[in-house]
């Protein structure tokens, strides 16, 4: 009976050693991916946006569900003048978050820069609706008087 005893506790300390280790990891790489995160912000907010894109490709590469760093990414994108870049991964996040308002508009940016109206017009449509539904009615109104600019150009 005693060596049973024996062998389930140093089943039991590999089991916790085990989850400490894996624990200690996604401590490491949660706190490396703020660090990472942080690091972007600071760059987008400086203007320095081709090593933003860098930086934000890398924290996309370890927690690609992270929206606010797509939605910077484009914008880099955006500001570096790659349109389908850009336009790619706004579309990544509608698809990931049909919701979201801000990447809908950005994508409408991103389409009326390379002069693809129709494409542009829907996604402003879907922004408004969205900033409407989100109760901003500031936002959808701005977008608004863009669709009739962009309405008026047409004719």
């Amino acid at each position: 009976m005693l060596e049973t005893s024996g062998q389930t506790s140093l089943i039991a300390a590999a089991v916790v050693l085990v989850g400490l280790i894996t624990l200690g990891f996604f401590v490491r790489e949660g706190i490396v991916t703020s660090s990472l995160y942080n690091q972007a912000v600071k760059l987008y907010q400086e203007k320095d946006y081709q090593s933003a894109e860098a930086t934000l490709q890398n924290v996309l590469s370890r927690h690609p569900s992270n929206d606010i760093a797509r939605l910077l990414l484009g914008e880099s994108l955006m500001q570096l003048g790659k349109l389908d870049d850009a336009t790619s991964q706004f579309n990544h996040l509608i698809s990931r978050s049909p919701k979201n308002a801000d990447a809908h508009l950005r994508l409408g940016t991103a389409l009326m820069k390379q002069e693809k109206l129709e494409g542009a017009i829907a996604a402003f449509t879907t922004a408004k609706d969205l900033f409407l539904k989100q109760k901003n009615p500031q936002k959808a109104e701005q977008i608004e008087q863009l669709l009739q600019q962009l309405n008026n150009n047409r004719v």
